[in-house]
């Protein structure tokens, strides 16, 4: 038995190191948190899917949260992710096209970080170019015209702050920083940007009264003879009001920006975008991927009178030889006053989503 006490204190060590990640303190426990869901989606989604390798905890979102705003991340220290996805802006930018650190303004609008969670089928950005909102939320740092920054540099920048150290320890268990574990945090933290809230929201739950504008709104996004907007935008049933697809919605001739085609090299695919959702329109103009129209009405006007035929223009947009569904006055007013009531004043102002320092 004294020839085997070797081999048995091994097998207790190594037993005992690969019951703990590597790095990672034995005693690590973090506090498991759920997102807020709103009951009109408890309602009509399903629950919102989380990796398991990266779940929700109070450490974790605190992490990410700080790291949402934290201007570090840039070269110049001067540009968070809120810099360009405002909270009172529903998470997006009201300027045409956000500027980076070097005074370079983008080549698309700020999308709207809202409700990612429900995001089943992992294509982010206008272009679906991201795979995962994990991968997604690297780019940002290390791209030329945004924060034009290297992560190995975000990666000494956070070590040499004590408080960023104690940070990680508490969301992951060991003091390490790394791209993957705050990429992990900011993720857990933007899955946590919920709207759910708006006047329709209510009025799905009894609790709130569309006016006749309001209603007659619906009615003509729901009519596939008048405004047929529910194929991509979904309906009441589907709160997110986006498909998460990817369509050619007859912005152009011709393509300077090939969108997912870009991505895909399939020449079936060039033009065609994410469609956004429509919730908070009332906080997140200009709107399309390059913010092009200023207004709500200038939207409206598109779909209803100003749609150009491409080779690769969605099927949906059946009424491209007329230019449009060709709305009256009185149905682009009730349609804009009805898109009006998805927007959520209560975003802006949730203390969860503030910048914490």
């Amino acid at each position: 038995m004294v020839r085997n006490l070797p081999f048995i204190l091994f097998f207790i060590f190594f037993t005992l190191s690969c019951d703990t990640d590597e790095g990672q303190n034995q005693g690590y426990e973090p506090t498991p948190v759920n997102i807020a869901v709103p009951a009109i989606f408890s309602q009509l989604l399903p629950a919102p899917e989380i990796p398991a390798n990266n779940p929700l905890t109070e450490e974790g979102v605190a992490l990410g949260r700080a790291l949402f705003f934290e201007k570090k991340l840039s070269a110049d220290n001067t540009l968070s992710c809120a810099g360009c996805h405002k909270p009172n802006e529903g998470f997006s930018d009201q300027r045409r096209y956000s500027v980076g650190i070097d005074g370079i303004p983008g080549f698309r609008n700020s999308m709207p970080l809202i409700n990612i969670a429900w995001n089943t089928k992992n294509k982010f950005n206008w272009d679906g170019s991201a795979s995962s909102l994990q991968e997604q939320v690297l780019e940002p740092v290390v791209n030329e015209i945004e924060m034009h920054n290297t992560w190995p540099n975000v990666v000494a920048t956070l070590e040499n702050d004590a408080t960023y150290l104690t940070k990680f320890e508490q969301a992951f268990g060991s003091p390490t920083i790394s791209k993957e574990l705050a990429a992990k945090a900011l993720s857990q933290f933007i899955r946590t940007l919920v709207s759910g809230n708006s006047k329709f929201d209510n009025y799905l739950l009894n609790q709130a009264t569309l006016t006749p504008l309001e209603q007659q709104g619906l009615a003509v996004f729901l009519d596939e003879n008048r405004g047929d907007c529910f194929h991509c935008h979904g309906s009441p049933s589907n709160p997110l009001w986006t498909d998460n697809d990817f369509h050619n919605n007859g912005l152009d001739e011709n393509f300077t920006d090939l969108g997912l085609g870009d991505i895909t090299g399939d020449p079936a695919q060039f033009g065609l975008f994410k469609s956004p959702s429509l919730r908070n329109l009332a906080f997140t103009a200009p709107y399309m991927h390059d913010g092009r129209f200023q207004t709500l009405d200038q939207v409206i006007n598109h779909y209803s009178e100003g749609l150009v035929f491409s080779p690769t223009i969605d099927p949906l947009m059946k009424t491209v030889a007329q230019g449009g569904v060709q709305l009256t006055l009185q149905d682009k007013a009730a349609l804009k006053a009805f898109l009006l009531s998805l927007s959520d004043p209560s975003l802006a102002n949730n203390p969860g989503y503030q910048n914490p320092n």
